[in-house]
């Protein structure tokens, strides 16, 4: 199955179905897709994303993103969620070219994974409890979303190399996503040559950070954002295929 679905206007929507667990199952697929702004839907582009059966939107912009640029159109039966969890803004635009540019990206998703605990923690059971298909997004499906696509991913069960692929495929919509700025923003100059990006190496060394201070991305998990076992068990049962020896 394909999973970047394409649109007009939105340029980073995919399935995150696909991936294989280390107990050899397979993330579902037409479930859970990730995302760049919703707001941007219209047209056909509405249509086609009516298509898919969304029925939850998990918008992890801040509220001030929202009322600027708007929101994922109502549907009958749609239910959106503004979970806002990074706490920290700062314009990646004006990012010094002179710094480690990834390991300046990892220490921005390092204080969300720290600082968006409680708004994590609500994504994580909104996306374990719900039987339907779901999508979660902030402004470029890139940073916010690649982190919680991240953490969902990782206590599924898949591979960290999976993950940072995965991650890394935002770099496909990197062209676009700078051709957008520079439409909204006639008047700037975008210092720093990397934006949009999403290389492999970012996440990985939030993963590994996550791994060298909580032990693991489960307990991070577990003793920060405060999410249970049996929510774990009921994201796992929710998102995976059944295990080899159930079929």
């Amino acid at each position: 199955m394909s999973r970047h679905i394409a649109f007009a206007r939105l340029h980073n929507f995919r399935d995150l179905g696909g991936y294989r667990t280390a107990d050899s199952r397979t993330v579902r697929w037409r479930r859970l897709y990730r995302s760049d702004s919703l707001s941007k839907l219209q047209g056909a582009d509405l249509d086609r994303f009516r298509s898919l059966g969304v029925r939850t939107v998990i918008d992890l912009r801040y509220p001030w993103e929202i009322a600027r640029k708007g929101r994922v159109p109502d549907s009958p039966g749609l239910t959106y969620v503004n979970l806002s969890v990074e706490h920290r803004p700062y314009d990646q635009a004006e990012i010094d070219p002179s710094v480690d540019p990834w390991r300046y990206l990892a220490d921005r998703f390092a204080e969300v994974a720290l600082d968006g605990a409680v708004e994590l923690r609500e994504a994580l059971r909104v996306i374990a409890y719900g039987d339907e298909p779901q999508v979660f997004h902030c402004a470029s499906g890139k940073d916010r979303t690649g982190l919680l696509a991240a953490i969902v991913l990782s206590l599924l069960g898949v591979a960290d190399d999976d993950i940072a692929a995965d991650f890394a495929l935002t770099e496909l919509a990197t062209e676009r996503l700078v051709a957008d700025w520079k439409t909204a923003h006639p008047g700037r100059t975008l210092r720093w040559p990397g934006y949009g990006r999403a290389p492999e190496e970012v996440i990985r060394l939030v993963l590994s950070d996550l791994n060298d201070t909580y032990g693991s991305v489960h307990d991070y998990a577990v003793k920060h954002v405060g999410v249970d076992d049996s929510l774990i068990s009921e994201l796992r049962a929710q998102l995976l295929t059944p295990s080899p020896s159930r079929t």
